[in-house]
């Protein structure tokens, strides 16, 4: 009677047993399965990340410079700097421009002034930026009277371009960028400059990108 009880315990014991191995059998593919897409959300994360870093390596290379009187040219100088994710900078005048100092169809006027003297360099406020670093610089500005206002021309006489791949746009309300590019070509030594844009006053962004993603860089 003893030995029948004891097997019966014995058979209790092996059933439970057994049932704990099967379940934990069962429930190990349900854990890899929930481990593994985590595994794979976290290398793609860091795939991603890496890739990012990059690309802001490699735009960190270019550089827009800009000199803008009415805001016109400083909007296009923004999409392209938000385009490339490019370093950004401002050529701000020593004296600032007023409404009256822009009026050109004042004969006294300072814009009058400066475009009746080519060889006039107007001073610019702060330091100029050091291009070393970069390989490709826009250069932005109004178009007065078929040309880059003077103080652009300050601007490329003191600074470094040798080796750069210089990209000239401009803002209008009606002529195109004519000459202007190669004028200030010739006011710099060492640098490859490409044919550059003109845009018109408001100008939609997507015209900006598109232009700037159709740039071929030798």
């Amino acid at each position: 009677m003893i030995k029948k009880y004891v097997k019966r315990i014995c058979s209790s014991l092996f059933a439970i047993l057994m049932l704990f191995v099967f379940s934990a059998c069962s429930q190990q593919p349900k854990q890899q399965q929930t481990e593994q897409p985590q595994q794979n959300e976290t290398e793609t994360q860091s795939e991603v990340q890496s890739q990012q870093t990059v690309t802001t390596v490699q735009n960190n290379n270019t550089f827009v410079i800009y000199f803008s009187a009415t805001g016109n040219t400083e909007t296009v100088a923004n999409y392209i700097a938000d385009t490339l994710n490019a370093d950004i900078y401002q050529i701000i005048p020593e004296q600032q421009y007023t409404s009256e100092d822009l009026d050109w169809t004042e004969n006294s006027s300072r814009v009058n002034a400066e475009h009746n003297d080519p060889d006039f360099r107007p001073e610019i406020a702060g330091e100029l930026p050091e291009l070393s670093s970069y390989d490709t610089v826009f250069i932005g500005y109004p178009i007065w009277w078929g040309e880059a206002p003077n103080i652009v021309k300050t601007f490329v006489e003191n600074v470094d371009f040798t080796g750069k791949t210089v990209i000239p746009f401009c803002t209008s309300s009606s002529s195109g960028i004519g000459s202007s590019g190669e004028t200030l070509e010739a006011l710099t030594s060492g640098a490859n400059w490409l044919e550059g844009q003109r845009f018109s006053s408001g100008v939609d962004q997507s015209d900006v990108v598109e232009w700037v993603n159709g740039i071929t860089i030798e």
